[in-house]
């Protein structure tokens, strides 16, 4: 299961009225990046069939059936610091990391 913390929630449901038609937060993996695959996030105006669903309060966040098991265990996390802002994702079931966190190898 993926879990999102309450700070990533918080922007979620920010970020989410901005938008029209969205029903949540798709949070992928894909082939890419100095390490093999890598992760990406869209607001989603619909869902699949085998979409997995995580919902905590108001939102949703979407996974594909061919993301989902990579995702397995992550926190989705939202990082506000001098270096900058943005979602960030610790996944257990990452081997090795780049240097920005945005690919890995499993």
């Amino acid at each position: 299961m993926v879990t999102i913390t309450s700070v990533a929630e918080q922007k979620i449901k920010e970020l989410m009225a901005e938008e029209k038609d969205v029903v949540g937060l798709r949070v992928y993996v894909r082939g890419g990046g100095c390490h093999g695959y890598q992760y990406g996030m869209a607001f989603e105006s619909k869902m699949a069939e085998d979409d997995t669903i995580i919902e905590k309060g108001e939102v949703k966040l979407i996974m594909d059936s061919q993301s989902a098991p990579l995702l397995q265990g992550a926190e989705v996390d939202y990082v506000d610091s001098v270096q900058g802002s943005g979602f960030s994702i610790k996944n257990p079931q990452a081997k090795t990391t780049c240097g920005c966190g945005s690919s890995f190898s499993a």
